[in-house]
This record gives C-alpha cells, sequence and structure tokens, in this order.
C-alpha cells in the first residue's frame, strides 16, 4: 500500500498519508463506452496504483444488458443504473466524499448536457474531480459537432496524433480553448501479437450496428462473406455479432446479421460468434470489416486487415479514415488470396504504436491531472463552449432531453429516484425497453420499406 500512496502522493499532489487510493466515477450510456471509459480509468494509473472505480450506467436505448457487461470483461467496485439527474444528484452527494476522477463515456449531447448539469451542481463547491471526455474508436463523421459538444472537460482525450491535430484545428478555429485536447491511445489495445497462420486460417468479419444501414447492403455483405466460406472450404469464415437481437449497442442496429442469416444454406465452415473481440483475434488470420474500431485492434496485433471498398470507399461508410492504410481491398481481391500489408506511417499515426507497447501513450494524461489535481484553490467553473448565448437555439433542446433547463438545473418533474425502482417499475422499464427495441428493429424497417414504395 505504501508504494500506491507515495505514487498518489507524487502523481496527485495528495499527501501519502491521507490518501489509499484513487476514486474513479465513470458515467457511461452504452456496452462499449462503458468499455472505453473504465479501461481509460485503469490507464490513467499505473498498474500497482489501488483504485476505486464507480459506473454509472446512464439509462436509455442503449443501457447495456447483463450479458453485454460481462461480455465487455471490466469489473467495477460499484455499478448502478442512473438517470442524468439521478447522477448529477450522486456528484453533489459526494461533494464531501468526492472523486478525484469523473470520465464522462457519453454520446456528444450526453457529455454537454452533463457538463451544463455538474457546472451548476458544483456552484460554490470549493473542490471538484477532474472530469475528462474523449471517444471510443475512430472519428470519422460529425467531427465539430461532437467536438463542441465535448468542449468544457478538463482533458478531451484524443485517440492518436492525428485525432489531436483536428481536434485542436476545430476548437481554435471556431475562438474555443484548446488546451483540454490530450493526446493518449485506445485503452483496449492489446493482446499477444500475430506469429503466423493458425490451423485453421481464419477470416473473422467484424460487424457493425449501422454501417452499412441498408438491408441490400447488409445482405451483400453477408453472401459475400457466406461465399467467401464457400470458396474457401479450408478455411474458417467468422462472423463476428456485437450484440444479440433486442440488445443495443452505440448505434441502433435495425437489421441484425443473425436476421438476415436466418433461411440461408450456411457452409460447415462458416459460424455467428459472439464475445471478447480481443478473445477471437487471439485466433483471427485475416480481420475484415467496412469501418470498425476492430480494425485498429486487428493492426495494433499486426493482424492482416482488409477495409472493404466494396460499397465505396465513402464518408458515410467511415472507411474513408483508412485511406494511407494500405489496407483497403474488395472480396473479389480477398476471394483470390489477396493479404494486405499495412502502411507503418499511416498506422503510428493513429496511434497504433510500432512495437505494440503503450507504456507512455498515457503518461501526459496523468500528469495533466496531477497538475489540475494540485492546482491552489481547487479547479474553476466547467466553461463549455456552448452557452444560452453563443447557442440559444440549440443548447437548450440537448439540456431538455436529459430534463435540465438551460442554467443546466433540473427542470421540475424530472424523473429521479432516490432509492432502486421497485419490482413493478423495473418490470414496466423493461417492458418499455423491449417495446422500443422492438420498434427500431422490427416496425421501423417495415415502415421504411413502405415509404420506398
Amino acid at each position: 500500500m505504501g508504494g500506491t500512496s507515495e505514487w498518489l502522493s507524487s502523481v496527485f499532489g495528495v499527501p501519502a498519508s491521507a490518501t489509499k487510493s484513487l476514486r474513479v466515477a465513470v458515467l457511461a450510456d452504452s456496452d462499449t463506452r462503458w468499455k472505453w471509459g473504465a479501461l481509460t480509468a485503469q490507464r490513467l494509473a499505473p498498474a500497482d496504483a489501488e483504485i476505486r472505480l464507480d459506473g454509472y450506467l446512464l439509462r436509455g436505448r442503449a443501457t447495456p444488458t447483463a450479458r453485454q457487461l460481462k461480455e465487455v470483461g471490466v469489473r467495477a467496485d460499484s455499478l448502478r443504473e442512473v438517470t442524468g439527474v439521478e447522477f448529477l444528484r450522486a456528484m453533489g452527494a459526494a461533494a464531501e466524499d468526492q472523486y478525484d476522477v469523473l470520465i464522462l463515456a457519453l454520446v456528444g449531447g450526453g457529455v454537454q448536457a452533463m457538463l451544463h448539469g455538474l457546472r451548476a451542481t458544483w456552484a460554490g463547491a470549493g473542490k471538484r474531480p477532474v472530469v475528462v471526455t474523449g471517444y471510443v474508436g475512430v472519428v470519422y463523421e460529425k467531427l465539430t459537432d461532437g467536438l463542441l459538444l465535448r468542449h468544457g472537460a478538463d482533458l478531451v482525450l484524443a485517440n492518436s496524433r492525428h485525432d489531436a491535430d483536428r481536434f485542436r484545428a476545430v476548437y481554435e478555429g471556431v475562438g474555443a480553448d484548446a488546451s483540454a485536447v490530450t493526446e493518449v491511445a485506445l485503452p483496449f489495445l492489446g493482446g499477444a501479437p500475430y506469429t503466423g497462420e493458425h490451423e485453421p486460417y481464419t477470416v473473422v468479419f467484424a460487424a457493425q450496428p449501422s454501417v452499412p444501414d441498408s438491408r441490400k447492403d447488409r445482405t451483400y455483405l453477408l453472401n459475400r462473406l457466406i461465399g467467401h466460406a464457400r470458396k474457401h472450404p479450408e478455411r474458417e469464415v467468422l462472423l463476428k455479432l456485437r450484440s444479440k437481437p433486442g440488445e443495443h449497442t452505440t448505434h441502433i442496429e435495425e437489421l441484425p446479421y443473425q436476421k438476415l442469416v436466418q433461411g440461408k444454406e450456411l457452409p460447415a465452415n462458416f459460424r455467428l460468434v459472439y464475445g471478447h473481440m480481443g478473445e477471437v483475434l487471439d485466433r483471427t488470420d485475416l480481420l475484415v470489416t467496412v469501418s470498425s474500431t476492430a480494425a485498429l485492434e486487428a493492426l495494433h496485433r499486426r493482424i492482416p486487415t482488409v477495409v472493404l471498398t466494396d460499397l465505396g470507399v465513402r464518408e458515410v461508410l467511415g472507411n474513408h479514415h483508412f485511406t494511407g492504410s494500405g489496407c483497403l481491398a474488395s472480396w473479389d481481391q480477398l476471394d483470390a488470396g489477396h493479404r494486405p500489408t499495412a502502411d507503418e506511417e499511416w498506422v503510428s499515426r493513429q496511434g497504433v504504436a510500432a512495437d505494440g507497447t503503450y507504456t507512455t501513450a498515457f503518461d501526459t494524461a496523468r500528469e495533466r491531472i496531477s497538475k489540475l489535481l494540485d492546482r491552489p484553490g481547487g479547479l474553476p467553473p466547467l466553461t463549455p463552449y456552448y452557452t444560452p448565448e453563443t447557442a440559444p437555439g440549440y443548447l437548450p433542446g440537448i439540456l431538455a432531453r436529459h430534463h435540465l433547463g438551460p442554467d443546466g438545473v433540473p427542470l421540475p418533474g424530472a424523473p429521479a429516484a432516490d432509492k432502486e425502482p421497485g419490482p413493478v417499475r423495473q418490470i414496466v422499464r423493461r417492458a418499455a425497453r423491449g417495446a422500443y427495441r422492438h420498434g427500431v428493429q422490427r416496425v421501423a424497417p417495415v415502415i421504411r420499406r413502405m415509404g420506398e414504395l
């Protein structure tokens, strides 16, 4: 314990005699963001540090199920489901026994709402935690919108040098303070490096819930994957799925592949798999995707990786992010035996270390947190770029979705429970969530098809 206390004393400016652990809270709105937030919390401290990690899951359409949380494989000292207002109340109640670091692992609008809510909650408080936010993976759409919604956090983490440069350019371009941008790396990169072909040779297609989004395109990719399995019966071909029907992840999945595959005659060497992506990569010889962050996980291990061009190289697909990577290829090329070679300079700029290690990737973030926590008089109030004065036609709607007024204070009648909901309320909540997901996955596609007639 002495080593932990000494580290906390030197890095976070807290007397060694008074501190035995670093307290971190993570607020997440999906399984993938919980994984990013919890692993980021661990990366922000050395392995020998004693960390208390409290998880808060924001109630909504993508609140992870118990199965999804188990698959993520990240343990927390406590974990509870909350509304935004409940979370703000918890942060206010923790003022006397506060957290050192708070990680907002949310979609942009959620981050912005919590920043304003926390500003109001902590008004007049002598101290507050360091607030950290960032992105789960590849940032290929809504760059400016997403970044400005995250502005106001003490640290806005960029997963690569490439992203850090883009983030600063956006903030400086609108006259916002860019000092919060901090280069790190994706916290879940790891695993054993690829050393050669497995027996059998294994091809994995990493599915994405919303890319592509049309039945035609998703059916095309599924048919090509099945066709590849038929052309190469000596290979094992796996369709790696993110969630089961009825579950949601970061993005809405209206057309799950496991439903599209129903009724198809499948070759014996073709399988659908779930589970931890790292465990699947342990036996992968070729990773294929449209634009999933799984590509960076594979490139980290030096597993041959293909980003498909069959549907074009387009911003809406996100595969434009991989131009210059050496990974772009089509199913025709893969069927013919093509194995890509990644461009090392491109890979390095994406935060994927050339030697596969990340011993220093979070050093700058740790140093910045140390200085902020050691700041005389505590930290100043959070100051997001968006305010009722700078964005009067945009910000109020974002805050209202989380039952907050323009000043960040909960609106009258905002749902907030001070205790665990009773069994009847839990049943009603599960039924409502199931009805919503049924509407997304069953009813919405039918209505869309009828509109296209």
